[in-house]
């Protein structure tokens, strides 16, 4: 036996109701097991049996009596359904057996033709006349009894009471009737065009008929003298409508232009030209200009020899390092061996910028500063002087902390044992071990060891679990690690800021860059780095620490020369070598001193294309002693001049 798939989707829909009131929920396989169950036919020990995969014993028997109920019910419902499907068919078959009779009697049914005979459409025009004039008796009897059984005037005539074949006949005769007429209104239509007035063809005209207008364009008739509305023939199919436009706008693409006149369009007055091009002629250069343009250019080229000449020269005198550090060093007001008016402790003392009148007023005693008082000043601790003295630290020896802190045990340990005695807390557990289970417990651990075990076990999983949550809450927090990390590395520069210069010949590499950048934010220190074309300087604030660490970092750590390309070894020889060491990038600590407070905020970098600027930048600081010093070490470097130092 196999389910049909209506029959499947019927069952499933059952199944599914079932399974939810059996189980109290919905279980897809069960349904999908117990349907094929059925569709293979499976008795109930089998069912049972396949069933037992998704429910024990007794469920499982349960349910199969419940699923062949749901089966047996489907079957008969199915069946009682065709049953009663059969009897509608038979009564329908009944009823169309009763329409082939009318009230007169039972009407001839046509006789099918057999393999022999000829088929109706292969019938002759007699036997068709002969059926037409028979359907049209049969109706003529069929009226006549009709009109015998009322008398009232005559309805419409109904096909109801005519069997199928006298229904047909009528159509067949309306369909010819009407082609008749169509017929006959076609040919009086033809009829009525070829011939005229007077029974005669019309004639054929062989002049043109006139066309008559009016004073505003209109079209007159010559007969009546009224005007004719002109018929316009427009398409109507698309296709049509497409062609028109097309061959209207073909006309006026090939339409000629129209020839513009000159007295019709253009005023004869105005002179306008058309624009011409002008034909290009030879241009010659004047006689000289190229001997003009190589004499320039020698007497460029000899300038520069000059210049190189000039400049290997003071190289090597020294007038360029001194030429430099005269841009650099102070200017100073007065010549070497002239006398001030006025010596600068006199300034504050004397009203005019000089000593006109001097004795006069030391007679008279005009000085407003002078005075009979003696001023003592206030004694200032030094800066850096902390205003309490610092305690040192008491370090402990080894043996010392050891009995420092067995004695804070057994004081704690004191003051549990008087809680306990005082009855403020319980006694603590014996801690007990595996190792010690027998010693501790002795004839309990006997009467039930596996009891004892897991107790001791419980016990040991407590004291363990005590002991992380302990070391968890001691534990510092992300926050406090940081926290802690920054005050280790964060130092006090209240009493003084230590300060640190360092010159470079070379700071392009990104990476140094990036190593310099981050240990001065790791550090906390502030500074800036001034990156110029020939002198590179690093100025940082911090504590003594601070310094240390950056220090080595500059002077150690950063291998500033094993990125520095080295040039082609063609011509390779001692002084080329000797001249490629003395170039190479290095780093050197220019000056390391205090301040009273730090000059800078932060640690940048910054650009500068001039000298003139990289000062500016320290000057807004108020530390353009740093780039001063650091500058003219690198001009004093460059130059190499040992008379000069």
């Amino acid at each position: 036996m196999s389910l049909s798939s209506r029959e499947w989707e019927d069952l499933k829909s059952l199944l599914d109701k079932a399974v939810h009131k059996f189980l109290g929920f919905t279980e897809q396989s069960l349904v999908t097991a117990a349907l094929n169950c059925i569709d293979k036919g499976y008795d109930k020990k089998k069912t049972i049996s396949k069933l037992e995969v998704f429910l024990d014993d007794r469920q499982a028997e349960k349910f199969s009596e419940k699923l062949f109920d749901v089966w047996d019910d489907y079957r008969n419902k199915s069946q009682r359904k065709k049953r009663k499907d059969g009897e509608r068919e038979r009564d329908e078959a009944s009823e169309k057996k009763k329409r082939r009779f009318v009230d007169d009697g039972p009407v001839e049914m046509p006789v099918i033709p057999g393999p022999g005979n000829p088929s109706p459409g292969q019938l002759t025009g007699d036997k068709i006349k002969e059926m037409m004039a028979n359907a049209k008796s049969m109706i003529n009897e069929r009226k006549t009894q009709l009109s015998a059984m009322m008398p009232a005037p005559p309805p419409k005539p109904s096909l109801g009471g005519l069997s199928h074949n006298e229904i047909l006949m009528n159509e067949a005769l309306e369909k010819v009737r009407r082609a008749q007429e169509l017929q006959a209104k076609i040919q009086n239509q033809m009829s009525g065009l070829m011939q005229g007035k007077g029974g005669q063809p019309p004639a054929i005209p062989t002049k043109p008929t006139p066309l008559i207008l009016d004073a505003e364009g209109r079209t007159i008739d010559a007969k009546t003298g009224q005007t004719v509305q002109l018929t316009h023939h427009t398409p109507t199919l698309k296709a049509n409508i497409r062609a028109k436009r097309r061959e209207q706008f073909k006309e006026l693409i090939e339409k000629p232009t129209e020839e513009i006149t000159v007295g019709k369009y253009f005023d004869p007055r105005v002179g306008a030209r058309q624009a011409q091009r002008p034909k290009r002629g030879f241009k010659f250069h004047e006689q000289g200009k190229f001997e003009a343009v190589a004499s320039r250019l020698r007497a460029k080229a000899q300038l520069e020899i000059l210049q190189t000449e000039i400049a290997q020269a003071a190289k090597k005198t020294g007038i360029a390092s001194a030429a430099k550090l005269a841009t650099i060093a102070p200017k100073k007001e007065l010549r070497e061996g002239e006398i001030p008016e006025v010596e600068w402790w006199d300034s504050f003392l004397l009203p005019m910028d000089s000593y006109e009148g001097i004795e006069d007023r030391l007679t008279d005693g005009q000085f407003d500063g002078i005075t009979h008082l003696v001023e003592h000043p206030i004694q200032l601790k030094p800066p850096n002087v902390p205003e309490k003295e610092p305690q040192v630290p008491v370090y402990l020896t080894k043996k010392e902390r050891k009995k420092l802190r067995r004695q804070n045990r057994q004081e704690n340990q004191k003051e549990v044992t008087e809680k306990i005695r005082l009855g403020l807390m319980p006694p603590p557990e014996p801690k007990v071990r595996m190792a010690n289970l027998m010693r501790v417990l002795g004839t309990e651990a006997v009467q039930d060891p596996t009891k004892v075990e897991a107790h001791v076990r419980a016990q040991m999983a407590k004291r363990q679990k005590a002991h992380e949550e302990a070391n968890a809450a001691r534990k510092l927090t992300t926050e406090q690690r940081r926290t802690k990390k920054e005050k280790k590395l964060k130092e006090d520069t209240s009493l003084g800021v230590h300060v640190s210069v360092y010159r470079l010949r070379d700071l392009t590499n990104p990476a140094k860059k990036f190593k310099i950048e981050a240990n001065a934010k790791q550090l906390f220190m502030t500074g800036i780095v001034i990156m110029h074309k020939e002198c590179n300087v690093v100025a940082v604030e911090g504590g003594p620490k601070q310094q240390r660490k950056f220090r080595r970092l500059m002077l150690q750590r950063i291998k500033w020369n094993e990125d520095k390309h080295k040039k082609s070894a063609k011509d390779d020889d001692d002084s080329d070598s000797e001249e490629e060491q003395d170039k190479s990038n290095k780093c050197v600590l220019v000056w390391e001193g205090t301040t009273k407070q730090r000059a800078f905020t932060d640690f940048k970098f910054k650009v500068c294309p001039t000298e003139a600027f990289a000062r500016e930048q320290f000057k807004k600081c108020g530390v353009e002693q740093y780039w001063d010093l650091a500058f003219s070490g690198a001009v004093l470097e460059s130059t190499q001049d040992e008379d000069f130092l």
